[in-house]
């Protein structure tokens, strides 16, 4: 069959591999000129992830790039420790940076998928036989299939399931990075500043010592802006930290001197149907929650089961989409689970709240619990082996 993908991230690359491997013909549209290259640091946790990264060929060339963790320093006005995440913890049993995992996973599959760079899905129109696509460019094609890969704020979700708000929750929070100069010699781990509500970090860049990343994090409810509009995210950036001590002023200022600002809300996905025809959702799109919902590992197995049932069904969309809800979706939103409280953790919203996270995050006890409760989240799924 030819199958549409939209979206050249994570779960795009991944389930294209697994249809080549079915002997379909795989397309990816992707709105960015090229693969991208930047992002943070990603994880996989557990023999549930690690396990398919295996059977698809790709955990050597990873393993090759992994980051191996990035320690999490929570520290007063004047640098002092307050707390501690060690890199264990923050970065399960393989972390990545974003940008090497799209590129590795891609390579993958290239020997059979095309790549439709610069372009996006406008029109979606199914018939008995087909979908037929319209894109940007103006370019009409006809697929056997049309898959959503294209994140939290999916474009074919948009089209085929209806506008975004129906599906997305704001869960209080806002977050960004920017690139800054490594002015204080970091080396690959994090240091983080809360004042209420607010917290603001910067860490050493993993390739190039001379470089360094800024996260930030506030609580606000959901804002109106124009996404688009890079002026108008670090307005929001500057009014929202203004007067914050510690190196929020310096690394504030590093706005005036770079172009993309990453900014977006900490949200979930709660789309109640992730099929519909000739047409599905897999990853983000599907069940996304932005920070701490294991979205990277979720993505990886959904492209897997996806492009397994697809197999099993002998191409059969309407055997197969079913079987894929009904064996992905309940352990999908159970990792998602940990991106409703991602939020409170990196930005408590008051003095007392920071407080008590610093105290429970100084026992020993209270990490080896919250290590039990995300390596359970990320291993509650038996996989079968499917015809490839």
């Amino acid at each position: 069959m030819d199958v549409l993908i939209s979206g050249a991230g994570i779960a795009g690359p991944a389930l294209a591999y697994w249809l080549g491997r079915s002997g379909h013909r795989p397309t990816i549209v992707e709105t960015a000129p090229g693969l991208r290259t930047g992002g943070q640091a990603v994880d996989f946790r557990g023999p549930l992830h690690m396990g398919v990264l295996t059977k698809m060929g790709v955990l050597d060339a990873l393993r090759a790039v992994q980051t191996r963790g990035t320690a999490m320093r929570f520290v007063d006005e004047h640098g002092a420790k307050l707390m501690e995440w060690p890199a264990g913890l923050a970065g399960g049993d393989l972390e990545v940076l974003r940008g090497d995992l799209s590129r590795i996973l891609s390579e993958a599959g290239n020997g059979h998928t095309t790549y439709l760079f610069g372009d996006r899905i406008t029109a979606l129109d199914e018939t008995a036989d087909g979908v037929d696509v319209t894109f940007a460019s103006g370019l009409r094609r006809r697929f056997d299939l049309v898959v959503g890969a294209d994140g939290v704020h999916s474009g074919v979700r948009r089209l085929a399931f209806g506008p975004e708000e129906q599906f997305v929750k704001h869960l209080g929070y806002y977050v960004a990075t920017w690139p800054v100069p490594n002015e204080w010699e970091l080396t690959r781990d994090s240091v983080l500043h809360n004042s209420p509500g607010r917290m603001i970090s910067v860490g050493g860049d993993h390739r190039d010592p001379s470089r360094a990343g800024v996260f930030a994090a506030f609580a606000s409810p959901a804002l109106r802006y124009d996404r688009g509009d890079p002026g108008a995210v670090k307005a929001i950036l500057r009014d929202r930290f203004a007067g914050m001590g510690w190196l929020a002023p310096r690394l504030l200022a590093e706005l005036d001197h770079v172009d993309d600002v990453y900014f977006d809300q900490i949200c979930r996905v709660d789309a109640p149907e992730w099929t519909r025809g000739r047409i599905a959702l897999v990853g983000d799109a599907a069940c996304g929650a932005t920070i701490g919902g294991q979205g990277n590992g979720t993505a990886i197995v959904s492209a897997y089961v996806l492009a397994g049932e697809l197999a099993a069904a002998g191409g059969d969309h309407r055997i197969a989409f079913p079987r894929y809800v009904d064996r992905i979706a309940r352990f999908a939103r159970g990792t998602q689970k940990g991106g409703d409280t991602t939020g409170r953790f990196l930005a408590p919203r008051t003095a007392r709240g920071i407080r008590a996270r610093n105290w429970f995050n100084n026992q020993q006890w209270f990490l080896n619990l919250t290590f039990k409760i995300t390596a359970d989240r990320s291993t509650n799924l038996r996989l079968p082996d499917y015809p490839f």
